[in-house]
């Protein structure tokens, strides 16, 4: 085909009293016996705008206006349009008023003003070159580039709301189909975490996937996958589909530190190094440390050979021949206590994901004001639920320690078993 079509860039401006900033667009291929009613259709349904009952409207440069031919006047419609000069929206094409180059409006429901700029392209367009990544012959015009997001026809955010609703609450878990968990066959087991640090401590390949399948692993994700690496290295076959299974998980929960072992996992799977220095860090000690009360500690260092937290308090006891030169920064990572905050949110989320109405309840009432924590421990205790929560902590708190090596350049793993290394197989 020639180039003989147009390529028009739409940008939307504003619309129901907004203004945007950046304006979300489209480019639209556009042909030569394409009428404006066909390219108003395309505007609109490319912004997702299913209501067309409304009046579209297009201006030109020199003040012509291209709209439905109608005797009375329409709703909206202005005084300097009303005696503009019209064209027939239904049989006025658009190549025969619009140069490339030339500049026009769109304007579609004069109620809430949805204003678009279009802007011709200053030369004509082959559209099988235009849309042939996209797989689709353009019989109509078709819009074949895009960005911004696009604003709901009448401002809602979610399927009830008409803007004076309160936005729901968030799910805890993401939906089941980004899981891999949709359509459930069955009811998912619970994970025995001591046949999985068995199976992780003699790494027996086969008892780990034993251990795993089948069961929820959502709320373990660091605490399993994190020990993953060493069992990759002995059967990378055998366990290259859970790996990805892994990642695909804590790409789609984001908790912190998950986005850092998603991506050691992939780098392991791949044969390819972490991205900074390995240390095989003990996150659990870590974690504890590093989240201890900054009255009471004033912080400590990781021992970057060893994976072991020292306080400050306790290195000073230290005699000056136990060689402990936490100023090497080689071997030595300083870390300060955070305190509380972080974990006083992780109650609060423990609490939002239950599903029985009072437990949740009672777990909110208890975390409000002073002495919180230990309010939120006797309710857990009542409601027999601790190897949950203390599950669901521990699993926060090991994230939170990966998130913070990684932005130290620290990434947790055997440092012989980097490609290349001692121990690399």
């Amino acid at each position: 085909m020639a180039r003989t079509w147009l390529s028009v860039t739409v940008e939307l401006l504003g619309g129901r009293g907004d203004h945007f900033w950046p304006c979300p667009g489209r480019i639209f291929a556009v042909g030569p016996t394409h009428t404006f009613r066909d390219f108003a259709d395309a505007i609109n349904g490319s912004f997702s705008r299913w209501d067309r009952s409304h009046l579209s409207v297009f201006t030109l440069a020199d003040g012509r206006v291209v709209a439905p031919q109608v005797s009375s006047p329409q709703k909206g419609e202005s005084a300097k349009e009303a005696a503009a000069e019209k064209l027939d929206i239904e049989s006025t094409t658009v190549a025969s008023v619009v140069e490339p180059g030339a500049e026009f409006q769109f304007i579609f429901d004069r109620g809430d003003d949805w204003v678009h700029h279009c802007r011709a392209a200053d030369r004509k367009i082959d559209p099988e070159d235009a849309t042939a990544d996209l797989g689709i012959v353009a019989d109509r015009p078709l819009p074949y580039q895009s960005w911004g997001s696009v604003p709901d026809q009448y401002g809602r955010r979610w399927a009830d709301d008409w803007g004076m609703s309160p936005q729901p609450r968030r799910p805890t878990q993401p939906h089941p189909m980004l899981l891999h968990m949709w359509p459930e066959t069955e009811k998912v087991a619970e994970l025995d975490m001591s046949a999985v640090h068995h199976s992780l401590t003699n790494e027996d390949v086969d008892g780990f996937i034993t251990a795993v399948t089948g069961c929820n692993i959502d709320d373990v994700l660091q605490q399993v996958g994190g020990g993953l690496p060493p069992l990759l290295l002995r059967e990378r076959r055998k366990l290259e589909a859970m790996t990805r299974l892994f990642v695909d998980r804590l790409t789609a929960r984001d908790w912190a530190g998950d986005a850092e072992l998603a991506e050691d996992l992939a780098a392991r799977l791949h044969g390819e190094p972490l991205a900074g220095r390995v240390a095989p860090v003990d996150l659990d000690m870590l974690s504890e440390d590093l989240e201890g009360d900054p009255n009471l500690s004033r912080g400590g260092h990781v021992d970057l050979q060893t994976g072991m937290t020292w306080g400050a308090e306790l290195l000073e006891d230290m005699d000056e021949d136990d060689e402990m030169d936490v100023d090497d920064p080689d071997r030595w990572l300083f870390f300060a206590c955070t305190g509380s905050r972080e974990g006083w949110r992780d109650m609060a989320d423990f609490a939002e994901r239950q599903t029985d109405a009072a437990l949740r309840q009672r777990l909110e009432t208890a975390i409000e004001g002073r002495g919180a924590f230990r309010r939120f421990r006797d309710v857990i205790h009542q409601a027999d639920i601790g190897l949950e929560w203390n599950a669901f902590s521990r699993e926060r708190m090991m994230g939170r320690a990966r998130a913070f090596l990684a932005e130290e350049g620290i990434r947790v793993g055997n440092p012989e078993e980097e490609p290349g290394g001692g121990g690399a197989r």
